[in-house]
């Protein structure tokens, strides 16, 4: 008569034969153990130390410890951004090895929302300060940043190691984030002329309520966009001339995941939440080190701190471009401008309306007038669906007329920014 056996989770016990219930485990409950030991010891070892860039990784904890035991602001705006920059190049690479299960579209998208967390994360910091006009600079900062010199720089590149050919991208995509731009462009002009023309019901009350509603607007119309996106229409989204191959599968067939796909999620959660933890030290650090740098805060916060935020789509877009995946790249650098405009900053107006703030869509005419034009001037470099290395030095190139333009502009003192 065989012994009765009782299996709890991964072991078996035999009660009459075995003394005391000693339990004894299964050999493929301990070969599942030693499965993901190793699994996780092998992601480790590629995320971390197959990069060289990771080398920069004691910066940052060094700043916490110079925020904490000095006050050398411009030292810890240093070392923050040398701290931040190889983890927004682990951050691309993660959300690469995402998206080659869930394709290029899903992929790009992850990747904008990754590397916005830090602009989210710093504003809603910002807006219960009450910093109002830092809000607005750094998130128009990083939409001119990603539509200028991310792109531009990930188009050079691209255009650099496949000098032979024109890059091609789907036309598709670049008109829809084109349309929403234009859209975002419409929901902060309207605020901005209504205030600098003096055509309101309500002195100061009418703007406010525009952009609200406004920002409902676009939250809505966002909404709509992501449900366009990935409701079954990635079959419009393929490049010219491979209508038989969806860019899934294109994406499959060029290399194979060196991580899994949950372990790729996770290195994701991770490495964002450490970026938004400095990305706090950085942002505290900014006035000390306007002082120090002798630099104006407006230049800091629509120039040099987007570059900073934006340090995980421009590394990925980069990397993206030169492995002639351009739809990835612009999911990456126009999503996440899109992103921004109609998610991120219709959000802060309502989180902010929540808070009690007075946060409102006028980023004033010099900055609305310089989205406007770069809007159209982006919106004309994809219009054919190619790219090359000159196109993304002519981004690079009005890139630096921007921040030119923005290192002789002087904010303009308001009463409600």
């Amino acid at each position: 008569m065989e012994t009765p056996q009782i299996e709890m989770g991964g072991f078996k016990v035999n009660s009459p034969q075995v003394p005391n219930g000693v339990l004894r485990p299964t050999v493929s409950s301990s070969w599942n153990s030693r499965g993901t030991v190793e699994r996780a010891l092998k992601s480790i070892r590629i995320v971390i130390f197959t990069s060289k860039l990771n080398l920069l990784m004691p910066f940052g904890p060094a700043s916490i410890i110079l925020h904490f035991t000095t006050r050398r602001h411009g030292l810890i705006f240093l070392f923050s951004m040398l701290g931040i920059t190889p983890l927004a190049e682990r951050l691309g690479y993660a959300t690469e090895q995402l998206a080659i299960y869930t394709g290029p579209t899903v992929g790009g998208l992850l990747n904008a929302t990754f590397g916005n967390a830090t602009e989210m994360i710093i504003a809603v910091y910002a807006l219960k300060n009450g910093m109002i006009r830092v809000v607005q600079q750094s998130l128009l900062g990083s939409i001119l940043s990603n539509m200028l010199l991310v792109m531009g720089c990930a188009f050079f590149a691209g255009g650099v190691v496949h000098r032979n050919k024109d890059q091609i991208f789907s036309k598709a995509t670049a008109v829809v984030n084109s349309g929403l731009l234009l859209m975002a462009v419409m929901g902060l002009m309207f605020p901005a002329v209504l205030h600098f023309t003096h055509s309101e019901v309500r002195q100061g009350a009418s703007e406010v309520a525009l952009s609200r509603f406004s920002s409902c607007i676009m939250l809505v119309a966002y909404a709509s966009y992501l449900y366009f996106q990935l409701s079954g229409r990635s079959n419009i989204y393929s490049p010219i001339g491979s209508e038989e191959a969806p860019i899934e599968d294109i994406a499959e067939e060029d290399e194979e995941a060196e991580i899994g796909m949950w372990e790729a999620v996770t290195w994701l959660a991770v490495l964002t939440l450490w970026v938004s933890f400095l990305s706090e030290y950085l942002v505290n650090a900014i006035e000390g080190a306007s002082d120090s740098l002798n630099l104006p805060v407006a230049f800091i916060s629509v120039i040099l701190l987007p570059i900073v935020g934006n340090a995980a789509e421009h590394a990925s877009a980069i990397m993206f471009a030169m492995k002639d995946k351009l739809d990835i790249t612009l999911g990456v650098a126009i999503g996440s401008s899109t992103q921004i405009s109609m998610f991120v900053i219709p959000f802060c107006v309502v989180i902010g309306w929540m808070m009690g703030q007075r946060m409102d869509l006028n980023f004033q005419l010099f900055e609305t007038a310089t989205l406007f034009i770069t809007v159209l001037v982006v919106a004309f470099m994809l219009q054919d669906g190619t790219a090359n290395y000159l196109k993304g030095l002519m981004l690079i190139l009005c890139y630096l007329i921007v921040a030119a333009s923005f290192f002789v502009h002087v904010d303009p003192q308001s009463s409600d920014g």
